[in-house]
This record gives structure tokens, sequence and C-alpha cells, in this order.
């Protein structure tokens, strides 16, 4: 299967990665996965050489405010630096505190904002999502589109905890799937194995359907 063009030329595969970004959804977590995508990211990007897209898959992004019930919600039209200056200027201790300043800074190095995934109209050989939730709500979008090329998609979920300890253990076992993706013969006929393998060597529930652009 040729290169799609989101991990290096030598890869066979293209990979998506979702969860929810602070949003409803990229990263998913805070419910966002602030964290987990962190660490796929940290993990992917640098260490296992993968170029890493990540996508939302909610109406909007939402990061943490000063209660649970007072997030900070934004549009995918907002970019990074633009979230980042009104929450210096809301409060610039408490959002430095909590680790999402940061974590803004960081993510306006890699991309200008964030990125919806139903308004994305590249194709990908591979997405991963970190909840079920957003597995749920990938498969929508997908199974909704005209098909027109009939490529397949690959899409596996496997829940992952938004804390440091399990976001760092995801974020490995995630790049180890695809590291070992990247080297079947035929991924269209080794998934299904190569999925049960994971399984049992993680002890956690993957999910895996195919979808067609």
């Amino acid at each position: 299967m040729p290169p799609v063009g989101n991990i290096p030329e030598e890869s066979n595969c293209s990979l998506c990665n979702i969860g929810w970004f602070p949003s409803a959804d990229p990263v998913p977590f805070l419910t966002h996965h602030r964290e987990r995508l962190r660490r796929l990211w940290v993990s992917g990007r640098r260490k296992r050489g993968f170029d890493v897209r990540s996508f939302g898959t909610g109406s909007h992004v939402k990061l943490p405010g000063p209660a649970p019930d007072k997030p900070n919600v934004y549009d995918f039209k907002t970019t990074y630096v633009q979230m980042y200056n009104d929450l210096v200027r809301k409060d610039k201790e408490l959002y430095t505190q909590n680790g999402i300043l940061h974590m803004l800074d960081r993510n306006k190095r890699i991309k200008s904002k964030p990125e919806r995934f139903q308004s994305c109209k590249d194709m990908f050989d591979l997405v991963i999502t970190c909840e079920e939730r957003v597995y749920d709500q990938v498969l929508e979008d997908l199974n909704s589109r005209e098909q027109e090329t009939l490529q397949s998609v690959h899409v596996i979920n496997v829940d992952i905890q938004d804390n440091h300890e399990e976001a760092t253990l995801g974020a490995f076992l995630i790049c180890e799937l695809c590291q070992c993706i990247q080297h079947t013969d035929d991924m269209e006929d080794e998934m299904d194995e190569l999925i049960q393998e994971f399984e049992e060597k993680s002890n956690r529930p993957f999910l895996h359907t195919v979808c067609f652009y």
C-alpha cells in the first residue's frame, strides 16, 4: 500500500491519530486527552520517526477552565497562539500551573491550530483513536462519506486513560503497533492477527474496523 504522506517515505502506511485534541475530542480527555496526545506526539514524532497527524472529532475545542463546569471553549478556527494569549490574559498562574500553557506552546510549534477530522478530506491508511466514543464518531463520519476510490482505511481503538503513566504506556504501545504494521508483508491480511497479538500482550481490548474511501 503506497504512502499517503503522513509517515516517512520509507513507511508503507499513513497514520492519523485521533483523540480529542482538547476538544470534544482530539485528544480525547479531561475530559480531553491532552496528556495522551502529548505522549503520542513525543514518542511517535521524535523517537519513532512517525509524522503523526492529530484531529478532534467534537464540535468545539475544550480546554480546562477554573472549574470542571467552566471549560474554555474555542472553535477550530482559533489558533493555538490565540488560545495561549487568551489564557494568559485570563489567569496566567493557573494555566501555567496546570500545564495548559506549556501544551499550547508546544502545539503551536507543530501546527497553527487544531484540526477536525470530519473536515479533513485527506485519505489515510490507518486511523488510531484512544477512546471508544471517538472511535464511533470516526466510523460514523467515514461511513457517511460517498465512496470514490475504495481505498481501505483501518480504524483501530485502544482505550488510554488520560494520566501521565497510562499516556506513556499507551504511546509506546501504539508506536510499537505502528512499527509492526509497517513491517507486515500484507497489512490487509495480517492486521487481525497482529491486533490479537497486541491484545494478549497488553491485556487491553482493541477495536478494529475497515472502511473505504
